[in-house]
């Protein structure tokens, strides 16, 4: 959901610094057109092209800057997975054996992925701005992994092991 609001929030603000690009472009000047000299053009569109660089720039840093927030987001989504893992397998340990053995791998296969999630997370930690992208959309695409996988071990238990 937050990751939604950020995708937002990008979007308008690229959305005001195109149109405060364009306006600063268009703005008119004090003298009429024929007599505008060339180089005061040639520095007007300099000035906004800077300006347009230093506010593309401060879009990327925004991203990279909801870096702790997103981290902070994830670990605790980990968490609660992790409590939930916890919770499956106390529901498994008082089945029957059989349905022991065929939960067991499901289980360990999903606390794996839960560790190199947690591995990823360190990573997202330390990202360098130019490496942030990559590795927030590496996390995502994990996490959205480790969920299904663990949707569907709920829904087996709750169709082998009776509530």
């Amino acid at each position: 959901m937050k990751y939604r609001n950020i995708m937002k929030h990008k979007q308008m603000a690229i959305a005001f610094l195109a149109i405060t690009a364009f306006a600063v472009g268009c703005k008119p000047s004090a003298e009429p057109a024929g007599d505008q000299d060339p180089n005061a053009t040639a520095e007007q569109f300099d000035k906004v092209k800077q300006e347009t660089q230093e506010a593309a720039q401060a879009m990327k840093d925004y991203a990279y800057t909801q870096k702790a927030e997103f981290v902070a987001a994830m670990q605790g989504q980990l968490d609660v997975i992790n409590r939930d893992l916890d919770q499956l397998a106390a529901k498994i340990e008082t089945s029957t054996d059989a349905a022991k053995a065929e939960a067991k791998p499901k289980l360990q296969a999903l606390r794996e992925q839960t560790a190199k999630l947690t591995k990823q997370l360190d990573a997202a930690k330390n990202a360098t701005e130019s490496t942030w992208g990559d590795i927030k959309t590496g996390f995502q695409k994990g996490y959205s992994e480790l969920k299904d996988g663990f949707n569907q071990a709920r829904q087996w238990v709750s169709d082998k092991i009776a509530p």
